[in-house]
């Protein structure tokens, strides 16, 4: 399967966020930045990650750096916001699938983040 990305601000996210200095991604979220990611991990339960910039530094904080990696399966831009398809893989190995949208500003920088992620169906 051949993938393309139009969605250059979330493609460069997940690239940062898989790096070791995930931190970086800060400087890419506005003054009134809010978000939420629930995750899922399968079963019953699911925690929802939301709220803003220190709620954002409290996520990167807890995350298993260098275990998970995230992959582009399909993307796209519409104005202002861009939509993600993605694949979770666990040292190479799928373990999720997920979805994610942002609204960027006029400078480029991400107001609204949406993320949804769930072993229970896979892409690929």
């Amino acid at each position: 399967m051949t993938t393309q990305s139009t969605a250059s601000f979330l493609t460069t996210w997940f690239a940062i966020l898989d790096s070791a200095d995930a931190d970086r991604i800060i400087d890419m979220i506005s003054e009134d930045f809010s978000f939420s990611i629930l995750f899922s991990t399968g079963g019953d339960g699911a925690t929802d990650f939301h709220g803003g910039r220190p709620e954002l530094e409290g996520y990167l904080d807890q995350r298993e750096v260098g275990v998970r990696t995230h992959h582009v399966l399909a993307a796209s831009t519409v104005g202002g916001d861009e939509l993600f398809l993605g694949e979770v893989r666990r040292l190479g190995e799928p373990e999720a699938s997920f979805v994610a949208s942002a609204r960027l500003d006029g400078s480029g920088r991400v107001r609204r983040l949406l993320i949804g992620r769930s072993p229970a169906v896979l892409f690929t």
